[in-house]
């Protein structure tokens, strides 16, 4: 199996899509300016006590306040809390962590009013986003993720990824890591770090260290409160670093900044594969290029087509997900039976790339075909399970129930991602009247003509739906080609598959978004 990763990186939003033998099999969409991820760090305020959810609301400049239960603070909650008066109580000299003092670990059943009180700053990390209408959630447990170490202060414990079975191995990297940490630190060995380098492991633990010193010097160094003083790298590093493996192909970036943030990561965990990371510059959108606007476009929506006219119906509600398997227009030659199995089979194929795609977390309810077998219903459980194998979110599938329903529960740290397929009218608005579609190209051209001439901008793209691309290429003297006599040869026209028929986009020299869209015009 052969992997791409494709990342569009626009002036408002980046998306990331990850290609699993041409298939889309992950989708990321976030805004650049997005004010929360989770892995960032903050000094906050405690603002509301609340003894009865044994937990407090904490304010981190949100809307909405964040979430923080006492179960959540961690054991070393009360060592936070004094090398966190430390710190703020000179501002001048930083208090070194190494001499940073244990203190007991707070009660694993103690009362939330009896460790934190309204006004008090805390260091907190967001562990899940804001989803619907609920903010933040908050972990006073700290931790910085690497590609091969997670490195968590005042906590001494090494302990290794269960999934590294072999003792030899186990015992190799518990002793290395025990050898080079530092005081006051914890460390928990992720998976992909089996069979690796002392020198690997030790340039992360610095790096991850450095981390961890430069957020406590933020906080020294700045009275704001709420204050953001860690980071999590962008999604496009995130994603890699979470998702890098050996048989990745290319790595393909439509910005030369973001490329340069993705090479020195590549370049940090894996020299080898730095030249994997290659700048897009081709002129047809890269989405396109690589088909994933298409996939992007028949993969999401309320109804999923698989194979043989079979299709899923995916809902989602405030607590779950619910799917429901049809079979569609499929012909039934092998019998009824025989015929329930192979498309419930599908609708497993499909169900766990679906899952990883959106990223549907919470409860999972699918309905699938009856079938009366039960060596068929235990085939389609252990399909399913086998196809949640590659999926990253912690997960827990059920067989089916004697109601036929398979029920799945799915890390949630992020809302689903959710991409409404369905294109709403570009030129009405929602009207209902448009100008005579044959007059669209006389009111790109009236566009052309005030771009080039009374706003100035002489070099520029254009971007339309493919078939109007199509009919302005046409003939020996394309419509473009007298654009270009007339304007001059900076207009240029590309065809973009994720505008509607009558929409359009400019651009700049630089791919900056040009806005020429005049709502009242189409109104007349």
């Amino acid at each position: 199996m052969t992997s791409e990763v494709v990342i569009d990186a626009q002036q408002k939003d980046i998306s990331i899509a990850l290609l699993e033998d041409k298939q889309l099999v992950e989708y990321q969409n976030e805004p650049r300016e997005a004010s929360f991820s989770v892995g960032n760090i903050y000094v906050a305020k405690v603002k509301k006590l609340m003894p009865g959810l044994n937990a407090c609301f904490v304010d981190l400049g949100y809307e909405r306040d964040a979430f923080l239960h006492y179960l959540d603070l961690g054991s070393q909650f009360s060592s936070y809390q004094k090398y966190l008066k430390q710190v703020e109580s000179d501002r001048k000299k930083l208090y070194p962590f190494d001499k940073a003092s244990h203190l007991p670990d707070i009660e694993k059943d103690g009362s939330i009013q009896n460790v934190v009180q309204v006004g008090q700053d805390v260091l907190v990390q967001v562990v899940k986003e804001p989803i619907s209408t609920k903010g933040p959630r908050l972990t006073g447990e700290l931790s910085f993720a690497g590609r091969y170490l997670v490195l968590m202060p005042f906590s001494d414990k090494v302990s290794v990824s269960a999934k590294i079975k072999k003792g030899e191995e186990r015992a190799r990297l518990k002793q290395l890591i025990h050898s080079i940490k530092p005081k006051n630190c914890g460390v928990i060995v992720r998976t992909v770090a089996e069979g690796r380098r002392v020198a690997e492991l030790d340039a992360e633990l610095k790096l991850l260290t450095k981390r961890w010193q430069d957020a406590i010097l933020k906080v020294q160094k700045t009275q704001k409160r709420p204050q953001l003083i860690f980071e999590e790298e962008g999604r496009a590093v995130a994603l890699i670093r979470d998702l890098f493996n050996p048989s990745y192909e290319s790595i393909f970036v439509n910005n030369e900044e973001v490329m340069e943030q993705v090479k020195n990561y590549v370049s940090l965990i894996a020299p080898e594969k730095a030249g994997i990371v290659k700048l897009y510059t081709g002129k047809v959108p890269i989405f396109d290029n690589f088909n994933v606007t298409k996939q992007i476009k028949s993969s999401f929506g309320k109804t999923v087509n698989y194979k043989h006219g079979a299709y899923l119906i995916i809902e989602h509600t405030e607590a779950l997900h619910v799917v429901d398997v049809n079979s569609g227009n499929r012909t039934r030659e092998k019998g009824q039976e025989a015929n329930a199995l192979d498309v419930n089979l599908g609708a497993a194929d499909e169900l766990a790339r679906q899952l990883r795609l959106r990223d549907m977390g919470g409860i999972i309810v699918v309905d699938f075909i009856d079938m009366n077998l039960a060596e068929d219903r235990q085939l389609l459980y252990e399909r399913m399970c086998k196809n949640m194998q590659k999926d990253r979110a912690k997960h827990n599938i059920l067989p089916l129930s004697k109601f036929g329903l398979m029920q799945i529960t799915r890390q949630r740290v992020r809302p689903a991602m959710d991409v409404k397929v369905e294109e709403n009218c570009p030129t009405c608005f929602g009207t209902g009247k448009i100008k005579s579609s044959i007059l669209f190209t006389d009111q790109l051209e009236r566009k052309i003509d005030r771009l080039v001439n009374k706003i100035g901008v002489k070099k520029f793209d254009l971007y339309v739906h493919p078939y109007v691309a199509a009919f302005i290429n046409r003939g020996f003297i394309s419509m473009k080609r007298r654009w270009q006599f007339k304007y001059g040869f900076g207009v240029h026209v590309y065809p973009s598959q994720k505008l509607a028929f009558l929409q359009y986009e400019f651009y700049d020299k630089d791919k900056n978004f040009i806005d020429m869209q005049e709502e009242i015009e189409t109104k007349n």
